[in-house]
């Protein structure tokens, strides 16, 4: 199973990347009303006022939370879908607090999350992300099968539990290079709530520089 970290170094393209996460807990937070969303709308009414594309990354629980909010994404041009797994479980073991999904499910649960995604979206790709970062041989053995390929990062954009904007700003600007994939997160609420605040300036001090904003899918496009 292949995976993409970065794309080419000798163009100034960069794709930024957005995980739309949604775990049991998560849903619990939903449901109890302790959160009032997991869809940062703020987030998406931005990157379509600058003309942002993007990919974004969404677990299969996600999807089934907002199936509307999914269709709308998938027929807006600026944007692609991939997947995130199901429930956002970890493939490795010690994966932060995530959990680990059993090497005997790991292809079931993504597959779970595609048949959602293709449910929803006409156009959607077979790129995927594993949660955390995490994976291993026997992970990427195991998914081989799913016909995806994991999409992951050389710039963490640190949005997660991040308690003002400027850090991750600050994080994004300094380390992105030609070709990279930065990981932001698309769902908001307890979990990312800065993000939204710090897009813009990031998007503004990347075209600054003479970066060019794209999907994965046209970041190792060979053009």
């Amino acid at each position: 199973m292949p995976v993409l970290d970065h794309g080419p170094r000798d163009r100034k393209q960069i794709a930024l990347t957005f995980d739309a996460d949604l775990t049991a807990l998560m849903r619990r937070r939903l449901v109890s009303g302790t959160v009032k969303s997991y869809y940062n709308k703020a987030l998406i009414d931005e990157l379509r006022a600058l003309h942002v594309p993007a990919t974004m990354f969404l677990t299969g629980m996600w999807m089934e939370q907002y199936p509307g909010i999914t269709r709308q994404l998938a027929n807006d041009p600026l944007f692609e879908l991939g997947t995130h797994t199901y429930d956002h479980r970890g493939f490795t073991k010690h994966c932060y607090t995530l959990g680990t999904v059993p090497r005997d499910q790991m292809l079931a649960d993504v597959r779970r999350a595609i048949t959602e995604l293709d449910q929803l979206d006409p156009h959607a790709t077979r790129w995927f992300r594993f949660p955390g970062g995490c994976y291993d041989a026997t992970a990427l053995h195991e998914l081989a099968p799913a016909g995806v390929t994991a999409v992951g990062l050389d710039v963490p954009g640190a949005d997660g539990f991040a308690k003002s904007p400027q850090p991750i700003i600050k994080q994004v600007l300094d380390h992105v290079q030609n070709g990279s994939i930065v990981v932001l997160h698309m769902h908001g609420g307890d979990n990312a709530p800065y993000t939204a605040q710090a897009v813009g300036p990031i998007v503004h001090g990347l075209r600054a520089r003479g970066y060019q904003l794209v999907t994965v899918t046209q970041l190792v496009s060979r053009r």
